[in-house]
C-alpha cells in the first residue's frame, strides 16, 4: 500500500500549518479576504517531500492536506467573532469557551465533509476549482515534461502580476468600466488572474448564472425599484438585493432538506443508487454531533436547546458551502453563520456573547468543509485514500482551531482591538451590523421561496444567489475567465483534439490560480513578519 499518512508528512503539515494558521489570521483581520492556500502548501509540501525516499503523490496530497488545514478555520474565527469586541470593547469571553467553539467547529466540519464526500465529489462531479489545480500542479511537479512547463509558465506569470499589483500598486485591482450614478450602480471588474482561472474552471454555464444573478441584482432590479420608487435610496435597494441574495441561497438549503424528506417518505435511497451508511456508522455520526451539542452547551455561553439547534444549522450550512465551493470557488463562511445565527434567534433568545458564538462555530465548521472538498477532490483524482485524509485534515483542523485562538487573542492585545486601520476586519463589521436581524426581511423570504423552487427544479439557485449578493466586479472576472475559455477551446477545436485543448486550457487555469494563491498567501506572511 502507499505511502499516505505518514510520520514525516505529519510533521511537515504541522510545521506548515503554524504558519498558514497565523498568516491566514493577519490577512482576514487586515484585509477582510482570504486567499486559498491550497496551492501554496501543495508546492511547500512538495518541495519538502519530493526528494525524500519512497515518497509518493498520495502522501504530499495528504501532507498539504494537514498544512492547509487551518487556515480557513482562522477565516472563519475571523470573520466573524472580532465583532463582538466591536460592539462591546469589554466583552469577557474566556479562552477556553473559544477553543471549545473552534475546535467543535473544526470537528463537526470534518465530519460533515465526510458525509459530504460521495455526493459532491463522485456523483456529481463539481469541479472544485481550487482542488483541480492542487491536482494539476502536483502531477506536473512530479512528472515534469510539457505540462510542467505550460502549468508553471502561467503560475509564474501570475505570481509576478500579483507581486506588481499587490506589493508594488503598479496594476490596480479594479478597472471601473461604467461610472455609476443615482439609479445605476458602477460597472467594475476585478483584475485578477485567480478569478480568471477560476472562471474558466468552473464553465460558461455555472459562471453565467453566477454572472447573470449579478446583472438581474444590480443592473435590472435596483435601477427599476428606484426608478418606480420601490426605495429611495440605493442603500435601500443594496439592503434588498444583498437580503434576496442571501434567501437565494438558503432556499438551495431548504430545497435539500426538503427534498431528503421526501425521498425519504417515498421510500428512496436519496440520489441514483448510493448506498446508506452502515447502522453503526450512524450512530457513531450521532454520537458526536450530541457530543458536540452537549460541549457547546457546558463549555461556552450557548444553551443546550440552541446548541441542538445549531447542529442541524451547521449541517445545513457545511452542505451549502461544500456545494458553492465545488461550483464557483467561493465559500462565504461568515454569511453562512449569520444565517445559522438567524435561525437559532427565530426560536431562542441567545445573548450578545451567545450569538457571535453561534456565527464563529458556523463560520469555522463551513471554512474547514471547503477546504477539505477542495482537499478531497484533488485525492480522488490521485487516488489518496479519503479516510487517511480526513483523518490528516481532522488533526490539522482541531491543532489549527486551538492556535486560531492564541494568535487572534495576540493580535487583539498587540493592536488595542478590531475595528481599527490597522486591523479594520470588514468582515467582522458586516457581521456585527446583521447580528440584530436582517435588513429587509420580505426579500429574505421571497429569496428563499424562489431559491427553494429553482431547486427543485435543478436549477443552480445557491450559485445564482452568489451573483446577486457579491460585488458586480466579482462576478464579473469569473464570467469573463469562462468565456475566453470557451472561445480558445472553440479557435484550436479544429486544430488539435478535444482533450488536448481542456487539458492546456486547465493547466494555464490552474497555473493562474495557483500564482496569485502563492503570491497572496507570500505577502500575507511577509506582511505578518512585518
Amino acid at each position: 500500500m502507499n505511502r499516505q499518512l505518514t510520520a514525516r508528512g505529519m510533521l511537515v503539515g504541522l510545521l506548515g500549518l503554524l504558519v498558514i494558521t497565523a498568516s491566514s489570521m493577519y490577512v482576514a483581520l487586515r484585509m477582510g479576504a482570504l486567499p486559498w492556500p491550497t496551492v501554496f502548501v501543495t508546492v511547500v509540501s512538495m518541495a519538502a517531500l519530493k526528494k525524500a525516499k519512497g515518497s509518493t503523490l498520495q502522501e504530499i496530497n495528504v501532507t498539504h492536506t494537514i498544512m492547509s488545514s487551518g487556515a480557513m478555520v482562522a477565516g472563519g474565527l475571523a470573520f466573524t467573532l472580532p465583532g463582538l469586541w466591536m460592539l462591546n470593547p469589554d466583552a469577557s469571553f474566556s479562552t477556553l469557551s473559544l477553543i471549545v467553539l473552534t475546535v467543535v467547529g473544526a470537528i463537526l466540519g470534518t465530519l460533515f465533509s465526510a458525509l459530504f464526500r460521495r455526493q459532491f465529489i463522485e456523483e456529481e462531479k463539481l469541479p472544485y476549482p481550487m482542488g483541480l489545480a492542487s491536482y494539476n500542479t502536483l502531477l506536473a511537479g512530479m512528472k515534469g515534461g510539457n505540462g510542467a512547463k505550460t502549468l508553471f509558465a502561467s503560475m509564474g506569470g501570475s505570481a509576478v502580476f500579483t507581486v506588481l499589483r499587490d506589493g508594488f500598486g503598479k496594476i490596480p485591482a479594479l478597472l471601473t468600466l461604467f461610472k455609476g450614478n443615482a439609479m445605476i450602480p458602477s460597472f467594475s471588474i476585478w483584475i485578477s488572474p485567480m478569478a480568471m482561472g477560476i472562471g474558466a474552471i468552473i464553465g460558461p454555464i455555472l459562471a453565467l448564472v453566477w454572472f447573470g444573478g449579478s446583472i438581474f441584482g444590480f443592473f435590472v432590479l435596483t435601477p427599476i425599484a428606484l426608478a418606480t420608487g420601490l426605495f429611495h435610496s440605493m442603500a435601500e435597494a443594496d439592503v434588498f438585493r444583498s437580503n434576496l441574495g442571501i434567501g437565494l441561497m438558503i432556499g438551495t438549503g431548504l430545497g435539500v432538506f426538503v427534498k431528503a424528506v421526501f425521498s425519504k417518505a417515498k421510500g428512496k435511497k436519496g440520489n441514483g443508487e448510493r448506498k446508506p451508511f452502515p447502522l453503526r456508522t450512524k450512530l457513531l455520526i450521532f454520537l458526536v454531533m450530541l457530543f458536540a451539542a452537549v460541549l457547546l452547551g457546558i463549555g461556552t455561553e450557548i444553551s443546550l436547546p440552541q446548541a441542538l439547534i445549531l447542529i442541524v444549522g451547521i449541517y445545513l450550512t457545511t452542505y451549502l458551502s461544500g456545494m458553492l465551493t465545488g461550483q464557483t470557488g467561493i465559500n462565504p463562511m461568515e454569511i453562512f453563520g449569520i444565517l445559522t445565527l438567524l435561525v437559532v434567534q427565530f426560536f431562542t433568545n441567545p445573548s450578545l456573547i451567545a450569538s457571535f458564538s453561534i456565527a464563529a462555530v458556523t463560520a469555522v465548521a463551513c471554512g474547514l468543509t471547503g477546504d477539505v472538498m477542495n482537499d478531497l477532490k484533488s485525492g480522488h483524482m490521485l487516488g489518496t485514500d479519503p479516510k487517511q485524509q480526513l483523518a490528516g485534515e481532522g488533526i490539522g483542523g482541531v491543532i489549527g482551531a486551538i492556535l486560531s485562538v492564541f494568535v487572534l487573542l495576540i493580535m487583539k492585545r498587540a493592536f488595542g482591538g478590531f475595528g481599527t486601520a490597522e486591523l479594520p476586519a470588514p468582515q467582522a463589521a458586516a457581521v456585527s451590523a446583521m447580528v440584530g436581524g436582517l435588513g429587509n426581511v420580505p426579500a429574505f423570504v421571497i429569496g428563499c421561496i424562489v431559491g427553494l423552487t429553482l431547486f427543485l427544479c435543478k436549477v443552480p439557485a445557491a450559485t445564482l444567489g452568489l451573483g446577486v449578493y457579491l460585488p458586480v466586479y466579482i462576478s464579473s472576472i469569473m464570467g469573463l475567465g469562462a468565456l475566453v475559455a470557451a472561445i480558445v477551446k472553440k479557435g484550436f477545436s479544429k486544430k488539435y483534439k478535444e482533450d488536448t485543448i481542456s487539458g492546456t486550457a486547465g493547466l494555464v487555469a490552474s497555473g493562474l490560480l495557483g500564482g496569485e494563491g502563492i503570491t497572496g498567501v507570500a505577502i500575507a506572511i511577509l506582511s505578518m513578519l512585518k
